[in-house]
This record gives structure tokens, C-alpha cells and sequence, in this order.
């Protein structure tokens, strides 16, 4: 009589899940030492690592992109066990999923240039994040983001209905549980109580002609100077108008053969890809705010 045996399955290999840690503290001997150490100690294997040392201020800023085994609960593990190590060299830090995918409500009034290009750089997965809602003070755009199947909202602003315009903006933050608040030429001014109340949550793109161009139809007053470069800065929000830490830039030079309507294109162009860039580094924790400035750990 033949026996026949079962097959022994062979083991299933270990999940792999991929992380990503962001710091910064004082500057001290051994702190990648430290961090690598700790990664090697549980079982981490690290894909990639920036870190910059400002001398002048003697801080230390990293960003290390690892892999460990596990599932989803794993980083929640990884928070635990590094917190003492953080507090021993006082870092500021956050350890995530990579690739984690941000909450992000959008602000815009009639411009609809950056508006378009981040719902094409989401929808299309370039850009890590879940676009929930988009706030406009205008109706324009409201069958562009619907036909995204994203909410849209009308909240006009007067000076008189400013306060409560702000004060509904805050609650659909709450409502929708929104980590980014990007304003994609938003045209308002946003008052100080809001801006710290998104401190280093929000972010604004605006041409780089500011300050030297002010008030209506700053291209045009560039080509009445013959400018040789058109930009545009996009910056963390505060309250100082459009001087708040920068995060990207973009220039591309133009000469005497440009119209207005030619610059405002060139203008258009850099806005798109200075804002996304802003929102990719951040969502991909690539930001660190150090004061009025910012380090980007591309």
C-alpha cells in the first residue's frame, strides 16, 4: 500500500512595507549612527538617506526612506520604539508610510491654470494625496472639480462675510480631515487668525514679479519694463503676504519677442510646476520648516 503525503506549503515570504522617517535637533556627534543603528536593530533595510548640516546654526536635518517586513500596524510599532531616541537628542520628527496619501481641500478663485494641473497630477497618481474638497469664492470651476467627483463649495467673500467665509473654511478642514490646505491662486488675503491656525499646512503659489509688480495686471507692467525671466514662488503660509518660508521655484527666461499674453503664459507654466513641486516635497515629508526658511531633502 502506497502512502502519499501531503506537500508541505512553503513558507510564504515576509510582507515587505516601506517607510519614511523626517528629523531635525541640535547638532551632536552619533546621531546617524544612532538612526542607522536603530534601523539595523529592527530588522530595517534603508533605501535612500538625505541629511544636511547647517553649521551656521548647528542643527541637523534627515530623511531616510527604509523598508522593513510587516504589515500596516508595523509603523506604529517603529513610533514606539524610536520615541526614545528622539527625545534623547531633542529631535523634532514623524515617521510614516511611504508613498501615504495626504488629505488636501484646494482654494481658488477664477485663475483655474494650477487648479487644473494638480487635479490631472492627482487623479493621474503623480501626486500623493486625495484631493477632498475644493473651496472657491466663485463658481467658475465648480463643473471642472464635480466632473472629478470631488466636493466643491461657493463661499463668496466680503468684508463683511470674510469672518464667517474663514470660520466655515476651518470646519470643512475639521469635516473632511485635512492634512493640506493649498492655495491655487486663491485671490484673497487670508486673516492672521486663520494663517496660524494652518501654520505649516498651507501653501500659496504666487508670480514672482511680487513685490516689484503690484496690483492689477502684473505681466503686462513686466513687459512695460522689458523683463528677461518669468517665475513663481510657491510658499508656506503666514502672516506676512506672500513672504511666507519658501518651499519651490521656477524661472524660465523670455526676451523682447514676448507679448502681455505671451508672458502670462510663460507666468502660467512656472506656477503649475512650482506649486505641484511644493505639494509633492510636502506630502512626501521632504520639508522641514527651520524658522522662515525651509529645508527641502529632495
Amino acid at each position: 500500500m502506497t502512502t502519499i503525503q501531503a506537500e508541505t506549503p512553503a513558507s510564504q515570504p515576509a510582507t515587505t512595507v516601506e517607510h519614511v522617517l523626517t528629523l531635525d535637533c541640535p547638532e551632536a556627534p552619533g546621531i546617524v549612527h544612532a538612526v542607522s543603528g536603530f534601523l539595523l536593530e529592527h530588522g530595517c533595510d534603508i533605501i535612500d538617506n538625505k541629511q544636511f548640516g547647517d553649521r551656521s546654526e548647528g542643527h541637523f536635518f534627515m530623511r531616510v526612506h527604509f523598508a522593513s517586513d510587516g504589515d500596516d500596524s508595523t509603523v506604529d510599532k517603529l513610533r514606539a520604539a524610536f520615541a526614545p531616541l528622539g527625545e534623547k537628542y531633542g529631535m523634532r520628527w514623524q515617521l510614516e508610510k511611504h508613498r501615504s496619501r495626504r488629505r488636501v481641500l484646494i482654494m481658488v478663485s477664477k485663475f483655474g491654470h494650477c487648479l487644473n494641473d494638480l487635479l490631472f497630477r492627482a487623479r493621474n497618481g503623480e501626486l500623493p494625496v486625495d484631493v477632498v474638497a475644493v473651496v472657491s469664492n466663485h463658481t467658475d470651476h465648480q463643473t471642472l472639480v464635480e466632473w472629478h467627483g470631488i466636493p466643491f463649495f461657493h463661499l463668496p467673500v466680503t468684508a463683511a462675510t470674510k469672518p464667517a467665509a474663514e470660520a466655515r473654511l476651518l470646519e470643512l478642514v475639521d469635516e473632511f480631515d485635512v492634512e493640506l490646505v493649498v492655495l491655487a491662486r486663491y485671490m484673497q488675503v487670508l486673516s492672521d487668525g486663520l494663517t496660524r491656525k494652518l501654520d505649516g499646512r498651507a501653501i500659496n503659489i504666487h508670480h514672482s514679479f511680487l513685490p516689484s509688480f503690484k496690483g492689477a495686471k502684473p505681466y503686462h507692467q513686466a513687459y512695460a519694463r522689458g523683463v528677461k525671466t518669468v517665475g513663481a514662488t510657491a510658499h508656506y503660509v503666514n502672516g506676512e503676504l506672500d513672504e511666507g518660508p519658501i518651499i519651490a521655484q521656477q524661472v524660465v527666461e523670455v526676451d523682447h519677442t514676448y507679448g502681455p499674453e505671451d508672458l502670462v503664459a510663460a507666468g502660467r507654466d512656472t506656477e503649475c510646476k512650482a506649486l505641484s513641486n511644493a505639494v509633492r516635497w510636502h506630502c512626501e515629508g521632504r520639508i522641514i520648516l527651520n524658522g522662515n526658511r525651509t529645508i527641502v531633502l529632495k
